[in-house]
């Protein structure tokens, strides 16, 4: 459906803003928010094809990560995390952590989102040593609640994730968990805060 220039807020600058004006971008906004989880498979399917010199595409690798994740046990929320652990490599290739962090920020417990943001530094103890880099630079981070929980997540479900013989479940398979997952946001500054019970 296309916006009519009636639908469209009138101001030019932010200060000339008004009511109506911030009532007709917030209502667009929030149909364009609907179409969030669309457009994050859309990009994480731009991983296919791009092996990267590994012995499977990054798409394969995600989707791998994610199934060894679900077949572990691992919770729906763990699970999309691992999914999107390295959807930042199309754009993001020198801070590629960072990207996929910053999308599953909204909609994830703070200790997951520590996870994906640092899975690069961790994932880094299995082949630093190969690049002339420190494969303990990890150790940095000895100590950090999530700490464990980002080591334990490279070593079951992500540097395991290059198997072109294993059995990868689909996208498809994952896509419901993806969207459950960023139907509504946990934390963002456009959230406001909970109102508290007025006193009867």
């Amino acid at each position: 459906m296309t916006e009519q220039p009636q639908d469209r807020a009138q101001f030019r600058a932010m200060t000339e803003g008004t009511q109506e004006d911030w009532a007709k971008i917030y209502l667009a906004a929030q149909g364009f928010h609907k179409g969030l989880a669309d457009r994050v498979l859309t990009h994480l399917k731009l991983l296919e094809g791009d092996c990267g010199g590994f012995a499977v595409d990054r798409l394969t690798h995600s989707l791998q990560s994610a199934t060894l994740a679900h077949r572990d046990g691992m919770d729906e929320e763990y699970v999309v995390c691992a999914l999107l652990h390295d959807i930042g490599d199309t754009l993001g290739s020198h801070n590629h952590a960072d990207i996929g962090a910053a999308i599953l920020k909204p909609f994830v417990s703070e200790e997951n989102h520590w996870m994906v943001e640092h899975h690069g530094i961790f994932q880094g103890y299995y082949f630093f040593q190969f690049g002339g880099l420190d494969r303990n630079m990890r150790e940095k981070f000895r100590g950090h609640p999530a700490s464990e929980r980002t080591a334990m997540f490279c070593a079951r479900h992500d540097q395991n994730a290059f198997d072109p013989a294993y059995d990868t479940m689909p996208l498809e398979t994952f896509e419901p968990m993806l969207r459950r997952a960023m139907e509504r946001p946990k934390r963002s500054i456009y959230l406001r805060e909970e109102q508290p019970i007025a006193a009867e």
